[in-house]
This record gives structure tokens, sequence and C-alpha cells, in this order.
């Protein structure tokens, strides 16, 4: 494959995003092995979780591209998509999305044979969320639970089971991915109504969309603080929360309902920012951690 079709393929499933999900599941990675085993995930378990994550992204974004080609064609902001131009083909994007599925199950074998068995759950979730905006306005919640489970994931990877715990992390991961969705989907309200697609501000209008965006990202910090307190992590897990809340309340600042310029800052730079400095502090307090 040359190099242009790499980055062809690459910007197609917009694979810098894995940076969203990614920093949650290690940290979900990080808080099984200290609270389970008082120690750190081995190499390979990370290794194998970064393969996962990134070969399961993979496949749901070129999923996600194949099933919305029709609107992908119709809608003025996504008409540049490579499958729109035909440059890849839908044919390559079936290939690339039974490679990428079956990468995520040699790495979910690698891991142990939980993770295993509930591989083909978590391809299901994530294929679905493609379907969600065709029948119901609450599609931002379907697409956060799908990136939510990569900490309850990293979590069954790291021990070969699940706590309760962890799920607060799932939820708040699912509420986080849910409100910057809602924020996004405000550009195609226009586009949404015309080809009968559901969506929050479809439904309730931009300036409530924005308020329903803004409860959701509150929710997070109360669960980010359930879930502090629940494992009695020390000061840098506080630290982060605290950061976390900031750079939210920053990226509500961007968006208005009569000023849409900066949403793609609030999208792609802040919440770059905040799943990287999350794990930075929560790593911390791992590390800190008197387990």
């Amino acid at each position: 494959m040359s190099r242009s079709r790499i980055r062809t393929v690459l910007e197609m499933i917009k694979f810098e995003h894995s940076v969203f999900a990614l920093p949650f599941a290690l940290t979900g990675a990080l808080l099984a092995a200290r609270a389970t085993r008082r120690g750190w995930p081995t190499t390979g378990q990370i290794l194998w979780i970064v393969v996962a994550m990134a070969a399961a992204r993979s496949a749901a974004m070129t999923m996600n591209r194949i099933v919305d080609l029709r609107y992908d064609r119709e809608n003025p902001r996504t008409k540049r998509r490579a499958l729109v131009t035909g440059a890849v083909s839908v044919g390559f994007a079936w290939f690339f999305t039974v490679l990428a599925v079956a990468i995520f199950f040699v790495a979910a074998w690698q891991l142990n044979p939980l993770a295993l068995k509930l591989a083909p759950v978590a391809v299901a979730i994530l294929f679905f969320y493609s379907f969600t905006k065709r029948f119901t306005n609450w599609s931002h919640l379907f697409l956060g639970f799908a990136l939510g489970i990569s900490p309850a994931a990293a979590w069954i990877a790291i021990t070969g089971g699940l706590h309760w715990r962890i799920l607060i992390l799932s939820a708040a991961v699912t509420l986080w991915v849910g409100g910057f969705d809602v924020l996004y989907a405000c550009q195609d309200i226009d586009y949404d109504k015309e080809a009968g697609l559901f969506s929050v501000p479809k439904k309730f209008g931009i300036a409530n969309a924005l308020g329903i965006a803004r409860g959701m990202h509150f929710g997070v910090i109360a669960l980010l603080a359930w879930l502090a307190l629940g494992f009695g992590l020390p000061w840098p897990a506080w630290a982060g929360i605290a950061v976390v809340a900031a750079l939210l309340a920053y990226e509500h600042s961007l968006v208005k309902a009569d000023d849409l310029s900066k949403l793609d800052a609030a999208f792609f730079t802040v919440n770059g920012y905040i799943s990287m400095l999350f794990l930075l502090f929560w790593g911390a307090a791992a590390a800190f951690w008197r387990v």
C-alpha cells in the first residue's frame, strides 16, 4: 500500500482521534492492575490493549463511513470524504473493516479468555452505533457508550474479570463523548432535518442542545469524583478532575447558539487535551496510590 493510500485511509477513519478513548482505556488498565494485583500492567498487556483499541476503532469508523455513504454524499460538510470522492473504494473499505476486526480478535485472544469471549459483543456495540441516528435522538449516547466500554474492557484485559467500580469510569466516558458529540451535531442540524435523521440539536434546538451537553459534562465531573472516592485515590486524581472540569468549561465557552465557528477547536483540540491530561494525572495518582 502506497504512502498516499495509507494517509487517505488514516484520514477516513480519523486515526488521530484515537487519543479520545485510548487514555481512558489505559487508565482503566492502571486502576485494574493496582487495585487487584498491587502492581502494574505488563508491557505485553499494554501493547495488546493499544492494538485492540486501535483495531476496534478503525473497524468502527470504517463501518460508519460505509453505512453513512449516502448521507456523506448529500451533506455539504462531508462531500470530501474518501469514500464519497472515490479515493477509497467501498470494496477496500469492507476489506479494511474485516482486517481490523481480525486484528482486534487476535489482540483479545492474546489478552485472556474472557476478553476473547466478549470481543464479538464489543464489535456489535461499535457497529450498532452507525445505525442509531436513523431512529433515536440520543445516538450521541450510543456513541459515548461505544467509547465508554473501553475502561471496562481494559479492566477485563488485565484481570480476566469485571468490577462494578470501573463502570463508573465507563459512565463518565459515555457522558463525556455524548456531550461533545451533541455539540458537534449542532453544525448538521439543517441537513438532519432535510434527511430525516435524528439528533438532540434537531429535536430540541441548538440552544437547548448546548444546555443538555453542559448537563452531561456536569455528570462527568460528578462521576469522576465518585470514582476517585470509591478507589480512595490520592491528590493527583483530584487535580486531574479539576483540570478536566476547567477544560470542559472552556470547551463550552467556545460554542454559542449563534456562533459555531469555534466548534472544531472545541471538539478536536480541547477534547484531546482532556483525555491526555486525564491519563497523566490519574497515572500519577496510581503511582502515589497506597493499595
